[in-house]
């Protein structure tokens, strides 16, 4: 920043700021913000125990840059506190409890149905960071959207965004789970808000309960390496057979932890054109979506989360969910013509959903 701080701001000049803040905040889209101190408290530890049990698996960069990514001055050096915000994504009329009874269909995690959240919200970020550099200059800011090694939903609920449920997602009562997060690290003292201590949890273990592939080791322990989200997004090789079966229709992450929770009835639709669905990727069938061709599937996924997958794992994919589906003429003939595919693995998960069907 090329001014000095104002040393005549005063506690009450910075606490109309936040106010300002959170005004300017919703109008841009987002739907709470919170302020903390850069200190992630007793998560740091929960991750490394996590790490060292290798629930992580192939997600190697959990375990990298050292401190940086739970502690935000290591991260960011000069940090004061951290603003942290919620934008909701999912989209309205939704039914995705529905959509999963439809063995035929795909189902594709409701985060990814439109345009990837990135792009957008750290605009959106930048768009706050610079008129609050307007409003009190001097200090600095810098945005993050789960794009460098931050604790985000620690920090979230340090900020008094909700708490962290058994299933490890960040829950508002207000607003359930289906929302993104972003950050502003800044060295601007703001006043901070309450954590979020209250656990609305309970006894309840709906999440634990009925994960399909029993992910979950216990309350807040997640086994990434059975999680379906994790195998359908994160894995590059061969999904282990063993969970297969247990997949559905279920291509590109997974939502049932978080459609069991009784809180996701608070949960707010979202008002962005961008996370509006796609190309029909929230009501296609597995058959059409799997013969697309590599050019329409780089082109009808542009700017898309489902690029992360690639077109193999996409196809490999689609074949553990038609493995799963009706023996119908569509879903048969779909699988035979790819039955000599020239990728190893997609051929391989092909010749599994064949089996499933007994040819």
């Amino acid at each position: 920043m090329s001014a000095a701080p104002d040393p005549s701001n005063t506690e009450k000049d910075f606490a109309d700021l936040v106010d300002r803040i959170r005004d300017r905040a919703y109008e841009l889209g987002f739907a709470d913000l919170g302020i903390t101190l850069p200190e992630t408290g007793p998560h740091a530890g929960h991750l490394q125990r996590w790490l060292e049990k290798g629930y992580q698996g192939e997600m190697d960069y959990m375990g990298y840059h050292g401190d940086k990514r739970y502690t935000p001055t290591s991260l960011v050096p000069g940090t004061a506190r951290v603003i942290s915000v919620r934008m909701d994504y999912l989209p309205a009329p939704d039914n995705p409890k529905e959509a999963l009874t439809n063995r035929e269909n795909a189902y594709v995690t409701r985060y990814a149905l439109g345009r990837d959240y990135h792009k957008l919200i750290r605009k959106r970020l930048a768009t706050l960071a610079n008129w609050i550099d307007e409003a009190v200059s001097g200090y600095d800011y810098r945005a993050f959207v789960d794009s460098a090694p931050v604790l985000e939903r620690a920090l979230a609920q340090r900020a008094g965004l909700g708490w962290i449920g058994k299933n490890n997602m960040l829950i508002h009562p207000r607003a359930g789970s289906f929302f993104f997060l972003g950050e502003i690290f800044t060295s601007a003292p703001l006043p901070v808000d309450e954590p979020f201590e209250t656990d609305h949890c309970g006894s309840c273990s709906a999440c634990l309960d009925l994960c399909p592939t029993d992910a979950f080791v216990g309350a807040h322990e997640l086994d990434a390496r059975r999680c379906i989200s994790y195998l359908t997004i994160e894995l590059k090789g061969s999904i282990p057979e063993e969970l297969r079966s247990l997949m559905g229709n279920r291509v590109f992450g997974c939502d049932d932890c978080q459609l069991v929770c009784p809180w996701q009835k608070f949960s707010k639709p979202t008002g962005e054109d961008d996370f509006q669905p796609r190309h029909g990727l929230d009501n296609t069938s597995l058959a059409e979506l799997f013969l697309w061709t590599e050019e329409q599937f780089l082109k009808r996924t542009e700017g898309s989360a489902i690029r992360r997958t690639g077109y193999d794992g996409w196809l490999r994919n689609l074949a553990v969910g038609l493995g799963n589906a009706p023996s119908t003429i569509p879903v048969i003939e779909a699988l035979k013509q790819r039955a000599d595919h020239p990728n190893g693995m997609v051929r391989e998960h092909v010749q599994w959903a064949l089996r499933q069907h007994g040819l």
